[in-house]
């Protein structure tokens, strides 16, 4: 569910109020980082963030920018998408949506909960709950 109600794209000064709501200091790299990756729901990679951050004129470093990543994703910022050890996304988009993966062209995609059917939800030990489901649909060409 989109908590935050966000309206793409996130000028300046709503991605400094948006960080300073998820407690962060709104840094100038941070906010610079956050400014791009939130021009529009997207998936990126660590390495395409640090490639349009500085292409944009900005100076950031690369650890910077993996950093700033790991911040924003264990504050509820964006969301991780693990692909596979080699491949992590940071997804924009705060709606709850699930990702499809296309191998060949290594593009991913949003998959809403409308498009899916699922059946049920597993059985779970007593005394625990389900606060998170990901889950990433992997294609390939037939």
């Amino acid at each position: 569910m989109n908590t935050l109600n966000i309206t793409f794209p996130l000028e300046r000064s709503d991605v400094v109020s948006m960080l300073q709501y998820f407690k962060i200091s709104p840094t100038r790299q941070r906010v610079e980082i956050a400014e791009y990756l939130f021009q529009r729901p997207q998936h990126l990679s660590a390495e395409k963030i640090l490639d349009g951050v500085t292409g944009a004129g900005n100076r950031v470093s690369r650890a910077t920018v993996y950093n700033t990543m790991g911040l924003f994703a264990n504050k509820g910022v964006v969301r991780e998408v693990l692909i596979d050890r080699e491949r992590v996304f940071y997804d924009s988009n705060p709606d709850v949506h699930q990702h499809l993966y296309n191998v060949d062209t290594g593009e991913l995609t949003d998959v809403y909960d409308a498009q899916v059917n699922l059946v049920s939800e597993p059985e779970l030990p007593e005394g625990v709950r389900i606060i998170n489901t990901d889950i990433v649909y992997k294609v390939t060409s037939k």
